[in-house]
């Protein structure tokens, strides 16, 4: 599969008809919940999981998405979903790039970018981020 940008993280996926609207393919929302499961699953390769993010009381929070709905997926395709950190202030924020692809014909779907604040998780105020998260994120950092 052919990339928009190197070394991706890549998670396969598979429509099932739970993710099917009223107009026979796959929900707004849905994709929605692809881009975060593969954003965790991601994070969780470099080495940040939930325990860790609990542990360190912080968080990665959504600030803002950007969904490009390019063409509709249907019950049954197989899918590749592929993410980035294209971007780590090294203090308050990280940004996320998404591209999901058909596998059989190769077509691109969805792009897709999120940028991620970092907050406490006792008290929800924005915080710098922790010398774990700086290191680990900031490392995955691929350059548009």
């Amino acid at each position: 599969m052919e990339w928009a940008l190197p070394n991706p993280f890549v998670i396969e996926l598979k429509v099932t008809p739970e993710a099917i609207d009223a107009y026979q393919h796959v929900n707004n929302s849905e994709y929605l919940r692809w881009v975060e499961q593969v954003s965790w699953a991601h994070s969780e390769a470099l080495g940040l999981s939930l325990d860790d993010y609990q542990l360190l009381d912080r968080a990665m929070v959504v600030h803002r998405h950007e969904l490009d709905y390019l063409a509709p997926a249907f019950v049954d395709d197989k899918l590749q979903l592929a993410t980035w950190i294209v971007a780590c202030d090294g203090r308050f924020s990280l940004t996320r790039r998404f591209q999901l692809k058909r596998v059989e014909s190769g077509k691109t779907l969805l792009n897709a970018r999120t940028r991620f604040a970092c907050v406490a998780l006792s008290n929800g105020r924005p915080t710098r981020l922790p010398d774990e998260y700086q290191r680990i994120y900031g490392a995955a950092v691929v350059a548009e």
